[in-house]
C-alpha cells in the first residue's frame, strides 16, 4: 500500500510554489484557491520573504494548497488511483480531507484559513513556542516536560517529540535538557496543539458546524491516535480537536506499517515527514515531491 503524507507547518520555504506554475493548469488552480483562502497564495508562494511565510495565517494555506496542487499533478498523470490511503500531520490534515474527498478544496482552504486566524489569535494571547526534543527516552523527556511546565504537542516517532509552552519554560528546559538529547527550537507562533490553542478550537468548532463532510473515499487515518477514520462527520471533528491536542504521528506510522505500507511520498512542501520515515518506518521507499520535477519518481514508487 502506498501512502500519501500530507505535512505540516514549518515544511514551507520561500518561492517553493515557482516551479509548480509552469504545470498545465496551475495557475489557474492557485487562483481558485487564492479566493477561497482569501490570501494571494501565488505572490505568497513565489514572492514572499521567510517571515512573511512563517506567518501562522499564511502558512497553513499556503502548505494546504501546496499539497492539493501535488495531489492534482499526480491525478493528471493518472497516478493518484493507485493511492492506498492516505494521512496529515497537523495541518495536514486539512489536505488530507480534501485528497480523500472528505472536504472539497474549497471547503478545505476556506476551514484552513479559519482555523490558522483562530490560532494565530491564540498564540497572540501569550509568548509561546514549540521545540524538537530529539534522542533521549520519552519517559525521561516527558518528565523534564512536566518538570518544566511544558506540553507534549507532537509525538513524531523516531526519537522524536515537540514540545510545547511558554517562551521562558521552553529556555529552561533548553537549558538543561534530558541525557542524550538535543533540543531544536522551531520557527512556529504559539503552543499549538496544547491548552494554549484552547479558544482557537473554540473559534474553529463554530466555523466547522456550518460544513458538510462526505465519507471517504480512500483510507484515512487521524493523527489523533493512528486509527483509521470512515466518517467524514468524525474526521471533521477530529480536526477541531486536534488543534488543542497532541499530533500522534508516531500512532499514524504504527498503522501504517499495519496496513502493510510498501511506500510513502510525501506531497508539497515535503521533506519533514519522508525524514520521520526513515527512523520510524525502516526499509520503506519514500518519496519527497519538493517540485514537479520529483512527481516522475512518486509515480514510478506506485507504479511499482
Amino acid at each position: 500500500m502506498i501512502i500519501l503524507a500530507c505535512p505540516g507547518q514549518g515544511s514551507q520555504t520561500p518561492g517553493f510554489l515557482g516551479p509548480w506554475l509552469d504545470l498545465d493548469g496551475i495557475p489557474e488552480l492557485l487562483g481558485e484557491y487564492s479566493e477561497a483562502a482569501g490570501i494571494d497564495i501565488v505572490r505568497h508562494g513565489t514572492e514572499s520573504d521567510a517571515d512573511t511565510i512563517r506567518d501562522t495565517a499564511i502558512a497553513q494555506p499556503l502548505i494546504v494548497a501546496a499539497g492539493l496542487v501535488t495531489a492534482h499533478a499526480l491525478s493528471a498523470r493518472g497516478a493518484l488511483a493507485g493511492v492506498g490511503g492516505v494521512a496529515g500531520h497537523s495541518v495536514g490534515e486539512f489536505t488530507a480531507a480534501a485528497i480523500s474527498g472528505v472536504l472539497d478544496d474549497a471547503s478545505a482552504l476556506r476551514l484552513v484559513r479559519a482555523r490558522a486566524l483562530a490560532m494565530a489569535r491564540a498564540a497572540g494571547e501569550e509568548a509561546t513556542g514549540m521545540s524538537a526534543v530529539l534522542g533521549g527516552e520519552s519517559s525521561d523527556v516527558e518528565a523534564a516536560a512536566e518538570a518544566a511546565g511544558l506540553f507534549p504537542a507532537n509525538y513524531n516517532g523516531g526519537g522524536q517529540i515537540v514540545l510545547a509552552g511558554r517562551l521562558d519554560d521552553l529556555a529552561t528546559f533548553a537549558a538543561e535538557p534530558p541525557r542524550g538529547t538535543r533540543v531544536i527550537p522551531l520557527q512556529v507562533a504559539g503552543a499549538f496543539h496544547t491548552r494554549f490553542m484552547e479558544s482557537a478550537r473554540t473559534d474553529l468548532a463554530g466555523v466547522v458546524a456550518d460544513v458538510t463532510a462526505s465519507d471517504p473515499t480512500m483510507p484515512l487515518w487521524t493523527n489523533n491516535d493512528g486509527s483509521r477514520v470512515e466518517s467524514g462527520a468524525r474526521f471533521l471533528d477530529l480536526l477541531v480537536t486536534q488543534v488543542a491536542s497532541p499530533v500522534r504521528w508516531d500512532a499514524c506510522m504504527a498503522a501504517f506499517t499495519d496496513a502493510d505500507v510498501t511506500g510513502l511520498i510525501e506531497v508539497a512542501p515535503a521533506g519533514a515527514l519522508t525524514g520521520l520515515a526513515r527512523r520510524g518506518l525502516k526499509g520503506v521507499p519514500t518519496v519527497a515531491v519538493k517540485t514537479p520535477d520529483d512527481l516522475q519518481a512518486a509515480v514510478d514508487l506506485i507504479a511499482a
